[in-house]
């Protein structure tokens, strides 16, 4: 009888055990084993969303990359160019200062022409000045005139 009030006692003890703490630490063990599960999620969408994120970088780094090498294109273009126009600038300069020059050079050469007509008009009037004081005859009078002439012509 002792067995059974043995038995009795440890199928009270055990109900017991099981309503007032095999219970709460069952809840407890599920509700550990849902947060640890909660966690492993929570764990697996942040590695996700820091691989999406690390790959939205190297995107943008890649984008920066070929921004970079654009602009590197551009201004390498456009000293190119700038040193093109430079070179043409100085090209016209130099054409306006030769055709300037070759003008000038022009303008000079009229005006020595003029001051040699002037020169030839006034020996003309020297050389008949001479000729009417030597009272030459007129065939003596055309040599000196064609001789003064050609002197006048070579200068020239």
């Amino acid at each position: 009888m002792n067995a059974v009030y043995q038995i009795l006692a440890f199928l009270v003890l055990l109900m017991l055990l099981k309503k007032f703490a095999f219970g709460p630490i069952m809840d407890m063990m599920d509700k550990r084993e849902q947060h640890v599960a909660d966690e492993i999620a929570s764990a697996e969408k942040n590695r996700k969303e820091s691989e999406k994120y690390l790959a939205e970088q190297r995107e943008a780094i890649q984008a920066a990359r070929e921004e970079a090498k654009k602009i590197m294109e551009n201004s390498k273009k456009m000293s190119e160019q700038q040193a093109e126009e430079v070179l043409a600038n100085a090209r016209k300069e130099a054409e306006r200062m030769k055709q300037s020059a070759l003008a000038e050079i022009h303008t000079e050469k009229e005006q020595a022409v003029s001051a040699l007509r002037e020169q030839v008009s006034t020996l003309s009037v020297l050389v008949a000045t001479k000729v009417i004081e030597k009272e030459l005859d007129a065939k003596e009078q055309e040599r000196l005139i064609q001789d003064t002439l050609k002197e006048v012509g070579e200068d020239v």
